[in-house]
């Protein structure tokens, strides 16, 4: 049996999640995942090894970037776009939200994407 996320860790993903227009989380086969209109934006969960880790879509030309940073990110056999992070106490939770907002953006539609702010733009 695999641990479920904690309290603390998340709440703070579905304060950031959930602020997308029509994001909503639902229990997934092991953890919770979010999604927009039936399209996952991101997937958290607790494996075995007591750790815990969040998947998420990005532009397929950024996942090399992740591949090669090493931990805490790595890449998942999910799909060509999807990436994860090993969730502990060093998250930078600011980046993480920048993440999870851009994996939004490439999941949801283009009217939902357009009126979320992203970073750097």
């Amino acid at each position: 049996m695999r641990p479920d996320l904690p309290g603390p860790m998340l709440a703070r993903l579905h304060e950031i999640l959930r602020a997308f227009p029509e994001c909503v989380d639902e229990p997934a086969w092991t953890g919770v995942r979010w999604r927009v209109r039936g399209a996952t934006v991101a997937h958290a969960f607790g494996g075995e090894d007591g750790l815990f880790r969040i998947v998420f879509r990005t532009e397929p030309g950024e996942v090399p970037a992740f591949e090669n940073m090493g931990e805490p990110y790595f890449r998942t056999n999910w799909g060509e776009n999807t990436v994860g992070i090993m969730l502990d106490d060093a998250t930078d939770w600011t980046e993480l939200a920048e993440m999870l907002t851009d994996s939004y953006c490439v999941q949801a539609p283009a009217a939902l994407a357009d009126s979320v702010n992203r970073p750097g733009n």
